[in-house]
Formats: C-alpha cells, structure tokens, sequence
C-alpha cells in the first residue's frame, strides 16, 4: 500500500525523473518562461523554488549545492547574476502557473510557469494603451509651446507683420497664374501631336 505518499512520479524511474526536473528548471532559469504540463509545471515548483532561495546567498557553497541539481554552469550563472538580485526581497512565491488550455493531440492540461518578477506587464502594471498616451500628450505640448511662440512674435512686431502678409498673398497668386497657363500652353501642343501622328497612320 502507499498511503500518505503524494509524491508525483510523472510516471518515470528517479533518475530519470531528476534528469527531467533539472533540464526544466534550467530552461526556466535560462528562458524566465516556459510552457509544459501542468502535472510537470507543479512538480518544477518544488524542485525550483528551493534553488532560488538558496541563491540569495551568493557563497561557493550555495553554488556547488545549486550545481549538483542543475548540472549546468550557465543557468547557475544566470540564477546567481541575474534572478538572485531581482527577487532578494520577496520571501517565497518565485514562481507562478498560468493555465492555457488542453494540448491537442492527447487533451493534457497545459501551463506557462514563468517566474513573478521577470514578467513586465504583471510586475509594472503598464497596459500598452498607457505608454502609447505619453508621446501624444508630449506633442500637444509642444504644439501649445509653438503657437504661443508665433502669438509672441507676431505681438512684439505689431502691424508690420500684418502689413507684409498680404503683399505676399497676392504675389502668391500671380506668380501661381503664369505657371497654369505655361503648363496649359506646353500641354496643349503635345496633345495636337499625338492626334497629328494617328492621323498621319
């Protein structure tokens, strides 16, 4: 009989098993999220979260210890360097399991475990909508900044400014006239060749 004994198996031997957590845990170390089982996912809690809280003192030690279950440098470098200093505050809880469905080809339930603090969009509480909004509120700023300037300049020159806008209006127009009629002239003989060349065929 096996009462009381609620220990997962995952339905391999133990050195297989060990094989299996410590390449997971390492993925998860290296890649902050990935995605498994959710049967897997609560067996890697286990087996992670004691590593993470065993990093937080940062002694050969530790390190050997950390490295006996990983077998693998990077991710004892990466746990110690990198994920040590960002969860030195939170006393448990590194971990978290989000639900995404059934697999499809055998309907296992699927899970994202990721790590809490390396999530920007739960840790920040920025939705993108919000950082979209700054950029605009800083251009009409700047828009206000402009026509404030231009309405100083135009009170400082007073009528002079107001004088020379209309002269160069209607210069405006004239020289606009000449260009029209210029494009008419040059478009109207090329129009006369063409009808002379299919008439000439």
């Amino acid at each position: 009989m096996r009462h009381n004994k609620k220990f997962n198996h995952l339905g391999r031997q133990a050195g297989h098993r060990k094989a299996l957590l410590s390449n997971m845990a390492s993925s998860l170390i290296l890649h902050k999220r990935i995605e498994t089982t959710v049967a897997k996912a609560k067996a890697l809690k286990q087996f992670v979260e004691p590593l993470v809280t065993k990093s937080k003192e940062d002694t050969t030690h530790s390190r050997r210890i950390v490295f006996s279950y990983l077998k693998q440098k990077e991710a004892v470098t990466e746990l110690f360097r990198t994920i040590a200093p960002k969860i030195a505050e939170r006393p448990g809880g590194y971990t978290r399991i989000l639900k995404t469905g059934f697999r499809l080809g055998d309907a296992a339930d699927m899970c994202i475990i990721e790590f809490v603090d390396f999530n920007a969009a739960y840790t920040l509480g920025i939705t993108p909508a919000a950082t979209e909004a700054k950029p605009k509120t800083r251009r009409s700023r700047g828009k206000k900044a402009a026509g404030e300037a231009q309405n100083a300049a135009v009170a400082e020159n007073g009528a002079e400014t107001v004088e020379k806008a209309p002269a160069k209006k209607p210069a405006a127009k004239k020289t606009a006239a000449p260009k029209a009629t210029a494009a008419k002239k040059t478009a109207a003989p090329k129009v006369a060749k063409k009808t002379n060349v299919g008439k000439k065929m």
